[in-house]
C-alpha cells in the first residue's frame, strides 16, 4: 500500500470512530450494515438478525414464532425513508401524525404477552404503522386493526397490502368500541394508553384470552388482562410510555 493510500485510510478510520464517538451509526462509515454486494443498500436482513439477538431475545422473549416474524418482517418498509436506516435501531421512530413506531422489543414483547397461535383471531387498537399487524399476520394471525388517523390508516393499510399480508385487515376510524362483528378474540392488542380499559374491548375477548394494554396518563403500565370464567384477572408486565388513546375513550374517562 503506498504511503498516501495508507494516510487516507487512517484520516477515514479516524473519522469513522469520531462519528461512532457522537452516536452516529457507524453504517456511514461502512463498517457494519452494508449489503455484501458492496452497494449502498443496508444488508436489511442482517440488521434484523442482531436486533433480535441484541434487543429482544437477550431480554429474555423466548417465543419462537415472535422471534421468527420479528426476523422476518421488514420494519423498515413501515417507517418514513428518512429514518429507515434506524429502522432496527433500539428505539421508537416518528411515523407522521405525531404518532411513533414502537421499539422493537416492545413490539416483540406485546406479541408475546398475546399467548396465540397460527389461526387464532386478534383484535389491534391502533394500527399506526402496521407493523405490529404485520408481526401477527407473519405468525399466521387473523388481525383486524383499527386506526383513528386517516392518513395513518390508509397508508398502513397501502403497506400491508403491498407487502403480501392478506389476513391483516385495516379499518379506520375509532378503536373504542371494537370490531363486534369479528369478535370475540383470542387475543386483543391495544397501542396507545388510555387510562382505564374500554369496556367494549373487555365485552370482546374470549374466555382465556388475552388484552394486552398500555393503562394510565403519564405514568402507564403495561397490563395484561386475561378473561376468566369468573370475570377478569390482571396483571402488571413493565413500565410504558405511549401516546394517550383518543376519541371516545376521551369523552367517557
Amino acid at each position: 500500500m503506498s504511503a498516501a493510500s495508507e494516510s487516507s485510510r487512517r484520516r477515514r478510520l479516524a473519522w469513522c470512530v469520531a462519528v461512532t464517538i457522537l452516536g452516529v451509526s457507524m453504517s456511514a462509515c461502512g463498517l457494519f450494515g452494508r449489503s455484501s454486494s458492496g452497494n449502498d443498500e443496508p444488508d436489511w436482513t442482517a440488521l434484523r438478525e442482531r436486533m433480535v439477538t441484541t434487543q429482544i431475545a437477550a431480554r429474555g422473549v423466548r417465543d419462537p414464532a415472535v422471534l421468527q416474524a420479528m426476523r422476518t418482517v421488514p420494519r423498515h418498509e413501515f417507517v418514513p425513508e428518512s429514518v429507515q436506516r434506524e429502522a432496527y435501531a433500539d428505539n421508537p421512530l416518528p411515523i407522521g401524525d405525531g404518532q411513533t413506531i414502537s421499539q422493537p422489543y416492545i413490539v416483540a414483547l406485546m406479541t408475546e404477552l398475546l399467548e396465540v397461535d397460527k389461526g387464532d383471531r386478534v383484535l389491534e387498537i391502533g394500527t399506526g404503522s402496521g407493523y405490529q399487524a404485520a408481526v401477527l399476520a407473519a405468525m399466521g394471525i387473523e388481525v383486524y386493526t383499527i386506526e383513528i388517523r386517516p392518513t395513518l390508516c390508509r397508508h398502513a393499510g397501502e403497506t400491508l397490502a403491498r407487502l403480501g399480508y392478506k389476513n391483516a385487515h385495516v379499518r379506520c376510524g375509532d378503536g373504542y368500541g371494537g370490531w363486534p362483528d369479528k369478535a370475540p378474540f383470542d387475543g386483543i392488542v391495544v397501542t396507545a394508553a388510555p387510562e382505564r380499559i374500554p369496556d367494549p374491548l373487555l365485552e370482546q375477548l374470549k374466555q382465556g384470552g388475552h388484552m394486552v394494554i398500555p393503562v394510565g396518563a403519564f405514568y402507564q403500565e403495561l397490563k395484561v388482562i386475561t378473561r376468566t370464567a369468573d370475570g377478569f384477572s390482571e396483571r402488571s408486565a413493565v413500565p410504558v410510555r405511549f401516546v394517550p388513546m383518543t376519541g371516545e375513550i376521551e369523552r367517557r374517562q
